[in-house]
């Protein structure tokens, strides 16, 4: 066997690191600042931040956007308002067992969308890929138990997560079945645009039924983190490493997600590190090793 792991591979895993984190903040603060705060100014900072550097690039690249007005607005309304939208609200009311649960859906769904739009065939080597780290997630979430996983069932968070998914695997399929010449800061520069005038609407109803940011060093603080690590450095990881390898093997690094949740929480919440992590993680990797290897 001849793997064909390079720079591509390596930068998928950060995106999901970071990505863990936004979980993690966005269920800390819940009742400190509201869903779709969180996400307005999330992205809103985010383009305050890019804008400066990558005008110029954005400028030069709306002619070539511009009869793509449809393509572009939909990744924008897929990609930044859906999925970060759907995740907030529902970490107001699902666990984080069944967010990950439903979440872990995520790679299998982006594979059914690439067979059904892209016409890709799933060779076997990685649909085994593809289960093995299935499992390793669900040895991670139900804590070596399979009896938890019977116990758990979907509320109305979870049917937000799911919508999350389908959001964020349809924008994984058009950012592959449809690449855009233009570069990938130029190109997260006008998506962020757009999913920030799509959540524009959604943030002042939000407002109009009494909720608001906590005013507190935290809550300013998880907007600045959601910003700069799962917003602009994940997105850019992410957009050049489903170029570069296609939706389906980024979409198996969703699956590190979890594993770095649980590590994140053994850190920051004093939780021990147990067996069914190293099961879990072990499954993961080799699950990726086996997507995105070859025969020599």
């Amino acid at each position: 066997m001849k793997p064909r792991f390079n720079r591509h591979h390596l930068l998928l895993v950060l995106p999901a690191l970071f990505w863990a984190g936004n979980a993690l903040v966005g269920r800390a603060t819940v009742g400190q600042v509201p869903p779709i705060a969180l996400s307005f100014w999330r992205w809103a900072l985010a383009l305050a931040i890019i804008l400066p550097f990558t005008l110029p690039e954005v400028l030069r690249a709306l002619p070539v956007l511009r009869p793509r007005w449809r393509l572009v607005l939909g990744m924008g309304l897929t990609s930044v308002a859906a999925y970060n939208t759907f995740l907030y609200l529902a970490l107001q009311t699902t666990t984080a067992i069944n967010a990950t649960l439903v979440a872990a859906a995520m790679p299998m769904m982006i594979l059914a969308l690439g067979v059904i739009w892209l016409k890709t065939r799933i060779p076997p080597r990685q649909g085994l890929g593809l289960a093995v780290s299935l499992a390793g997630v669900l040895a991670v979430i139900a804590r070596g138990d399979p009896a938890r996983l019977a116990g758990v069932g979907l509320t109305g968070g979870d049917g937000l997560v799911l919508a999350a998914v389908l959001a964020w695997a349809v924008y994984s399929v058009l950012l592959r079945r449809h690449p855009l010449p233009v570069g990938p800061l130029a190109l997260l520069t006008v998506l962020i645009a757009v999913g920030v005038a799509a959540i524009l609407p959604l943030y002042l109803w939000e407002l109009t039924t009494g909720a608001a940011i906590r005013p507190h060093w935290s809550s300013w603080a998880a907007i600045a983190y959601t910003s700069v690590f799962p917003s602009l450095l994940a997105y850019y990881f992410w957009n050049g490493g489903v170029a570069a390898l296609g939706a389906d093997v980024a979409g198996q690094y969703t699956y590190l997600t979890p594993l770095f949740t649980a590590a994140l929480a053994t850190v920051l919440l004093g939780e021990s590190f147990q067996w069914f992590h190293a099961v879990g993680g072990g499954l993961i990797f080799a699950g990726i090793w086996l997507t995105t290897s070859r025969r020599a």
